[in-house]
C-alpha cells in the first residue's frame, strides 16, 4: 500500500501497540493527536483504553466532529474495546453526555464482561480471516446489544458478538495488537486498500 497512511487515534490506551502491528503489515503510520494528522490519514484505528477519557479528549482537541465528517465519507475506521464503545450509535450504562462517533449502528456495553480482574483471553473463530482460530484478548470489553440491519456479524463467543463490520466501520471487543496475529489489521489495511482502488 505505497504512499497510504494508517492512522491511530493517540489520545489515550494502546497507541504503540498497534502502531507496531501495523508497521509489521507493511503500512506507514501516523499517531492522530489533531484534525491535521486525521486528514494524512487513508484509515484510522481507535485503541483500546477508557472509553470515557477518550471521548474528554475527543472534545478538547475538537476531534469529534472532523472523525465523524471522514468516517461518513468512507474512511475506513477500526475500533478496539474502547473504540467500539466510541464508534456505537448508543452506549448503554455511558456516563451522562459520553461522547459517541455515532457511526455504528449497535448499542455498546461498557465493561459487559466485568472489570480488570475478569480479564480473559478465548480462541475465537473469525470466518473472515480463514479457518485458523483467533486467539482474543478480552480486558474490561465491551459487549454489544443491538445490532442495526446493516451490521455485519464477524465472531462471537458463546452468545454474543465479539466483531462486527458495518460498511467502512470495523469493531471488535478485544484487542487484537496483544495477540501476536496480524491478521485483524491486515483484514483492515485491505478494507483501506479497496476503498482506495
Amino acid at each position: 500500500m505505497a504512499g497510504k497512511t494508517v492512522g491511530v487515534l493517540a489520545l489515550q490506551g494502546d497507541v504503540a501497540e498497534h502502531l507496531v502491528a501495523l508497521e509489521q503489515c507493511g503500512v506507514a503510520t501516523r499517531e492522530v493527536r489533531t484534525a491535521d494528522d486525521l486528514a494524512a490519514c487513508d484509515g484510522l484505528i481507535l485503541p483500546g483504553g477508557e472509553s470515557t477519557t477518550m471521548g474528554r479528549l475527543l472534545n478538547r482537541y475538537d476531534l469529534l466532529e472532523p472523525l465523524q465528517a471522514r468516517g461518513r465519507a468512507g474512511m475506513p475506521m477500526y475500533g478496539t474495546c474502547a473504540g467500539l464503545i466510541l464508534l456505537a450509535r448508543e452506549v448503554q450504562d455511558g456516563v451522562p453526555g459520553q461522547p459517541s462517533l455515532g457511526l455504528l449502528d449497535a448499542t455498546a456495553v461498557r465493561n459487559a464482561y466485568g472489570r480488570q480482574v475478569d480479564s480473559f483471553e478465548s480462541d475465537l473463530a473469525l470466518p473472515a480471516l480463514g479457518e485458523k482460530p483467533f486467539h482474543a484478548v478480552f480486558i474490561r470489553a465491551p459487549g454489544l446489544t443491538r445490532l442495526g440491519s446493516g451490521v455485519e456479524t464477524l465472531g462471537q463467543l458463546g452468545d454474543k458478538t465479539v466483531a462486527v463490520r458495518q460498511g467502512n466501520v470495523l469493531a471488535t471487543s478485544f484487542h487484537p495488537e496483544l495477540s501476536g496475529d496480524l491478521r485483524l489489521h491486515r483484514y483492515f489495511v485491505s478494507m483501506i486498500e479497496q476503498r482506495l482502488r
